[in-house]
């Protein structure tokens, strides 16, 4: 079966909709997520763009500024909904497995 389009976020898409909480061009996003995930999770600017305007379609962010080739954007309500969808869709993933696992899944050495 098909996953509908946003359903559930990639952590590329989860990232940049966090750090569009203010706004941000891609070169932003790019460092701030680096950051944010010390590096786990890395962000390509092929990517990076192919869901900025995924996401600009959709409605789940807005552009604020253009100067030059630099695009600014901003998470809109929509975004806000999806991305706190998916952090309560990830609550509920960890809550399962801490119940589901011995020791709610603490490393037994």
């Amino acid at each position: 079966m098909a996953r509908e389009k946003f359903q559930t976020l990639t952590e590329q898409m989860f990232y940049i909709l966090l750090c569009l909480q203010s706004e941000c061009c891609g070169t932003d996003i790019m460092a701030q997520v680096g950051k944010l995930t010390h590096g786990r999770v890395a962000i390509g600017p092929g990517t990076l763009y192919n869901l900025l305007e995924s996401f600009l379609r959709s409605g789940m962010i807005a552009e604020t500024k253009v100067e030059g080739r630099k695009r600014s954007y901003l998470i809109t309500d929509a975004g806000r909904k999806a991305l706190e969808d998916e952090y309560r869709r990830l609550l509920t993933l960890a809550e399962d497995y801490r119940r589901l696992t011995p020791e709610g899944g603490a490393d037994h050495a």
